[in-house]
């Protein structure tokens, strides 16, 4: 068994128009590929919603801001098909630098307000970068579905701005983190992780949740999250680049839980960047949150 590639738009294209004269619903997982079982959970969710799914493959270097880590990002395109086709994907879209970006290409697309916190504060024209790659595979591949993982919180909530925005016909369906049974959130850096540091990890999401918890109940914002802050470098991390309480919608801080919002961490533990996000409701209890999330891990893991 194997999958079918693409690698130009007009190979995609007539794949996806000859979907179209059959009726079929198109579903899109876009990603730099060295894909792992969160990745893979798009995946299955995407085949449930749709009755074609692409995944795509192409590592973007419009959104890298060090060459470095460009050149260093694996490519693994047999090892993906491999992991994808017995799934039943139905196209893999690999295109290249060249068929993505071809000379003189000179257009960028940026995304105010959501893209310069956060993540973006840390890593200027990163999401100019995200936000160009996506509304072109958006076009090329003109799916009805695209699916994205609640992990990368601030992209999620930047591809939904876009699409509204530019009036792109396409549905953004959001999937949850997929994480270990510690909690640790499924991320292509994990493998980087020395095994001291592995062990460390999982304290990242162990302090969001527990952080969440009490502002939940009432705990003052800014204590809580000053104390959180000094207890996941504590714990081993090295740098804590932010852990901040913003609105779930439009991402702006918060002076007081008033209404649905993310806790949002980004840390480096050695030289390892890792992200992570937890939901917070103003009403509801998180009476064996912890609990849920390490079962729902191990459930998505088997």
């Amino acid at each position: 068994m194997s999958v079918a590639i693409a690698r130009t738009v007009s190979e995609l294209r007539a794949v996806v128009a000859q979907w179209r004269r059959s009726g079929a619903t198109i579903g899109i997982v876009p990603t730099m590929g060295a894909l792992h079982d969160g990745h893979l959970s798009l995946v299955r969710k995407a085949l449930e919603r749709a009755e074609r799914v692409i995944v795509t493959l192409f590592v973007n270097p419009k959104q890298f801001n060090s060459p470095a880590d460009l050149i260093a990002y694996p490519r693994t395109e047999s090892e993906d098909a491999a992991k994808l086709a017995p799934l039943g994907t139905h196209l893999l879209y690999v295109p290249d630098a060249e068929e993505m970006y071809p000379a003189g290409f000179a257009t960028v697309v940026s995304v105010s307000g959501i893209s310069e916190c956060l993540c973006g504060a840390f890593r200027p024209g990163h999401f100019n970068g995200v936000a160009t790659v996506v509304a072109k595979l958006f076009l090329q591949a003109g799916a009805d579905f695209a699916f994205f993982g609640e992990k990368d919180f601030q992209q999620l909530q930047l591809v939904r701005r876009l699409v509204r925005d530019l009036d792109i016909p396409i549905t953004i369906v959001p999937c949850p983190t997929v994480r270990e049974a510690d909690g640790l959130a499924l991320s292509s850096r994990n493998v980087r992780l020395s095994p001291a540091q592995r062990a460390i990890a999982p304290k990242l999401a162990s302090v969001l949740l527990d952080t969440a918890e009490r502002l939940a109940r009432g705990s003052p914002i800014l204590p809580t999250l000053d104390e959180a802050r000094a207890t996941i470098l504590a714990a081993g991390y090295r740098e804590l680049e932010y852990l901040e309480l913003r609105g779930e919608t439009d991402l702006q801080s918060l002076a007081s839980l008033d209404r649905p919002a993310r806790l949002l961490a980004a840390a480096w533990l050695g030289d390892t960047r890792l992200i992570d996000n937890v939901a917070i409701s103003p009403i509801g209890s998180w009476s064996g949150a912890r609990s849920s999330l390490q079962s729902e891990a191990a459930q998505q893991l088997r």
